[in-house]
């Protein structure tokens, strides 16, 4: 029997333990019937278009970046966005902003280009 990947990061690289399954990339612990339960969550734009991996979008307002002395500004294009479904922080968007380097967005603080 083959296992899933991981439903956090989606390595392959996954190994069971007794009853639970294990990621060897991110450390993360789930069951198959969690699997089975938890739907998956549809993150959408600031004007509710649905977002896709690999979507670029346009920045709605100026962002204060904590750390850095100017602030993202508006209209600035995210090429190749990576949805995070379970954000602890509320930030449901992982990508690369030229500039500023790796960046956490929120969705309702962008529009789907």
């Amino acid at each position: 029997m083959s296992l899933p990947n991981c439903p956090k990061c989606d390595s392959e690289y996954t190994y069971e333990d007794q009853n639970i399954i294990v990621c060897s990339m991110c450390a993360h612990e789930f069951t198959l019937a969690s699997l089975e339960e938890a739907p998956v969550e549809e993150i959408r734009d600031a004007h509710g278009n649905l977002l896709e991996e690999g979507d670029d979008v346009i920045v709605i307002k100026d962002l204060k970046v904590k750390g850095a002395s100017t602030p993202i500004k508006q209209g600035t294009k995210v090429r190749s966005i990576r949805l995070v479904h379970n954000p602890a922080d509320g930030h449901d968007i992982d990508c690369r902003i030229d500039g500023f380097g790796a960046m956490k967005l929120k969705s309702e603080f962008v529009k789907k280009a």
